[in-house]
């Protein structure tokens, strides 16, 4: 049933991405990179007074670099930055294992990434646009 659940969403994420698009009115860029895998986003958000108004990626790379680039900004964009910034560390806790009930069910659909955990080759996919929303927030 998890399985089931988990490649529906990631398929689903991945053949008809909301975000995947250029954003004209971004004001803050930053492009991540997976170099073990050729996993490449570039990821654009606008923000204005703290909060982000809006978000998107393009690049190219496996189904779940793409599916969890597209969740991730389902769920922050209307998010602070610091709303943000803590989901993704409750993201990086759940693909190790971490996180508790209720921080996968914070994340939303993409809570369905939490069997990547079993998978460590598929880890850095899972993370990369995580890695990259939180660098980019920090700067």
């Amino acid at each position: 049933m998890q399985n089931s659940f988990y490649r529906e969403i990631v398929n689903d994420h991945n053949l008809r991405p909301t975000h995947k698009h250029e954003l004209k009115n971004a004001n803050l860029t930053l492009r991540g990179v997976n170099p073990s895998c050729g996993d490449d986003i570039c990821l654009s958000l606008f923000v204005k007074d703290g909060v982000i108004g809006d978000g998107a990626f393009t690049g190219d790379g496996c189904a779940i670099s793409q599916a969890s680039a597209d969740m991730m900004l389902d769920l922050v964009i209307g998010k602070s930055e610091e709303e943000a910034v803590s989901l993704a560390e409750a993201f990086f806790r759940m693909i190790k294992g971490e996180a508790r009930p209720d921080e996968i069910e914070m994340l939303e659909e993409a809570g369905a990434l939490s069997d990547v955990s079993h998978m460590p080759a598929r880890v850095k996919c899972a993370v990369l646009s995580w890695h990259t929303l939180k660098n980019l927030i920090e700067k």
